[in-house]
């Protein structure tokens, strides 16, 4: 076999050692030059993107900024409108406390009202009751007898039945016979 010596090997270690750096070099390159390639392409969507928004971006502050003091203004008037109404409401609830405390005075009022005019229609009623039924008792029980009286004096002789014996076996009254 081949004797190598030392400077032979050594030669081919670096040989093979600045091949492995000039590979290295290469792929760096090359990386380098897609990166570049991939930044440029990045890059250039990046333009088309900022060129499409820029104008929606300048479109919505010049809209942002027509807008703004309309927004202010409405939201100032919106409040402006609550604080009225909280406070009207506040005045319509005392209002209405107020009615409903009349009214139940006033519904109060009218039960007593009806309440003493029934006691008094009662009352009549209980006195002209007893002023008009006595006497119409008396003037009535006066009426009746006086019926009576008359319904006696012209009513019929009364029938007068016999106890059945031998001379009358039926029992019935024979006015030619006088017992």
């Amino acid at each position: 076999m081949h004797n190598y010596d030392s400077q032979t090997i050594q030669l081919v270690i670096i040989a093979v050692a600045a091949l492995a750096v000039v590979l290295q070099a290469i792929f760096l390159i090359a990386i380098l030059i897609s990166i570049k390639k991939a930044t440029l392409t990045i890059h250039k969507e990046i333009q088309d993107v900022r060129s499409s928004i820029a104008p929606i971006l300048i479109n919505s502050r010049d809209f942002l900024t027509r807008v703004a003091p309309r927004i202010d203004s409405v939201s100032a008037d919106v409040a402006d409108i609550t604080h009225i109404l909280r406070v009207r409401i506040a005045a319509l609830e005392s209002v209405v406390a107020e009615i409903l405390e009349r009214v139940q005075r006033q519904t109060t009022r009218v039960d007593s009202m009806f309440t003493g005019a029934l006691d008094s229609v009662e009352r009549v009623g209980e006195f002209v009751s007893n002023a008009v039924s006595k006497p119409v008792k008396q003037v009535s029980a006066l009426f009746a007898s006086a019926k009576a009286i008359v319904e006696v004096l012209s009513a019929p002789a009364p029938h007068i039945q016999s106890p059945p014996g031998p001379d009358n076996p039926t029992g019935s009254h024979n006015p030619d016979k006088f017992v």
